[in-house]
């Protein structure tokens, strides 16, 4: 694929291109929290084991963690538009193959090329706003972007509740192809070629070496959860990632300001300390995400339906109160609400160990949600902002992505730890998922001290702060 050329460009109409951007990464927005409401079906249509779910949703998660910053960078190289469309492409193509899928293998097999397709547009999208729009527009448009997923995320569950249960799992993915067709047809239409080629980092050997150390490690995690013992086969999976992680870290520290992560950026403690954060907090919530609605269900005997309805508030609360967080975050900085988010949500988590199978959803599951839906809405605007106020503007880029691929990256190793609860029936089922949130209430506390003891305590701190 050449890089783009100036006569290649042509002038951009803003408001189809902020739309083409909406429906591309509503895409992976609406996936992500759609999907938890179905694994149960998933998992009764195939006939899958613990190990096999938790690979339904991490053949997703890992080639995005791995491959995200690679993502925009390519973009930067050959140009946004080509890349948001081929990673559209890519995702409408494999949501097609899991929703025909004959067997888990197929499945697994599209989520995989959907995860190396949300790499590619997910970055693009919002990096194509950036180039279109300028000054108080771009704000603007930025902010109709993350409100319009924040949204689609809230109204995913309800769709695809109500959808495996009136009309089967595959349905689904359906519900990708036309949204990816708009989005295709769209950009090609109305969007201005971008791209900065002097920007861009196409670390590929840094790219392979982490989507094989993550594999490693996401792999040899997810038998010892299932086994709970090391057996030869984890211990060398482990011991292989780690190398491959490794040699990961000296690839990027030779390459320097070239590098996929430049690791001139953790010497500031801040930053260091904002994605130590990110990694924990996400990682816990994530877990929590997956386990909750397959336990309604599960031991619940909640319907998929039933089950997105259970879920509708959290994401609508931290829609509604994430702008307000940012706000109050940019006149207090960063420290407080990022030390007070994870341990809210702590609290949260151990409302949730009053949940019981057959129990009121009113009096044991609202409470916990609403709980943890405010903790989370206490966190996520504040770490966005304070992660990039504490990296100069020439890699803010960077740092943004860096931050969203730990994130996933996270959520991706947790996931990888929930064999033995995804295995259990019954009451142990329930008796496994209240372990699960004792471990995340306090890898959520271990958040929360970690943004006390690493972020400034005002706004202007928060830019410079010190290693």
């Amino acid at each position: 694929m050449p890089p783009a050329t100036p006569e290649e460009s042509k002038p951009a109409h803003p408001r189809w291109t902020l739309l083409a951007c909406i429906l591309a990464s509503s895409l992976s927005f609406v996936e992500g929290s759609v999907l938890n409401v179905a694994l149960p079906a998933i998992r009764a249509g195939f006939g899958a084991g613990a190990s096999e779910v938790q690979w339904v949703v991490n053949a997703y998660l890992l080639p995005l963690s791995a491959l995200l910053l690679l993502g925009g960078a390519v973009g930067d190289h050959y140009g946004r538009k080509r890349l948001l469309m081929l990673g559209t492409a890519l995702f409408g193509a494999a949501s097609l193959l899991c929703a025909l899928a004959p067997g888990l293998e197929w499945l697994l097999a599209g989520r995989v090329i959907q995860g190396i397709g949300a790499a590619l547009l997910l970055p693009n999208s919002l990096a194509l706003l950036n180039a279109t729009f300028e000054g108080e527009e771009r704000g603007r448009a930025i902010g109709i972007w993350a409100a319009v997923g924040a949204a689609a995320a809230a109204i995913a569950p309800l769709i695809g509740g109500w959808l495996v249960e009136h009309v089967g799992w595959p349905s689904i993915f359906y519900i990708n192809l036309p949204l990816a067709a708009g989005a295709i047809l769209l950009a090609w239409r109305f969007a201005a070629e971008s791209r900065n080629e002097a920007a861009a980092r196409t670390d590929y050997p840094g790219a392979a070496l982490a989507t094989l150390g993550l594999l490693g490690l996401t792999y040899g995690l997810t038998l010892w959860s299932v086994q709970l013992r090391f057996t030869p086969a984890v211990t060398g999976l482990l011991v292989a990632g780690v190398a491959l992680l490794a040699a990961f870290l000296w690839i990027e520290a030779r390459r320097g300001d070239k590098a996929m992560m430049p690791l001139a950026m953790f010497g500031n403690r801040c930053f260091v300390g904002t994605n130590l954060m990110t990694f924990l907090l996400y990682g816990a919530f994530g877990a929590v995400m997956l386990l909750l609605p397959y336990v309604l269900i599960e031991a619940g005997h909640y319907s998929p339906l039933q089950a997105g309805l259970a879920l509708t508030p959290l994401a609508v609360i931290i829609a509604v109160l994430s702008p307000i967080m940012g706000r109050f975050a940019a006149r207090i900085g960063g420290r407080l609400p990022l030390t007070a988010g994870p341990i809210v949500v702590a609290a949260g988590l151990l409302l949730g160990q009053r949940i019981e199978a057959g129990g009121s959803y009113l009096a044991q599951v609202l409470p916990a949600v609403l709980v943890m839906a405010s903790g989370m809405a206490l966190a996520v605007a504040p770490l966005t902002s304070t992660v990039l106020s504490s990296v100069d503007r020439k890699h803010s880029g960077t740092a943004s992505g860096l931050n969203s691929a730990v994130a996933r990256t996270g959520g991706l190793i947790a996931t990888a730890l929930l064999g033995s609860v995804l295995a259990a029936r019954g009451d142990a089922l329930v008796g496994h998922f209240h372990t699960a949130l004792l471990v995340s209430a306090a890898v959520c506390v271990a958040a929360g001290l970690t943004s006390w003891f690493t972020v400034a305590g005002s706004s202007q701190g928060a830019k410079v702060a010190e290693a």
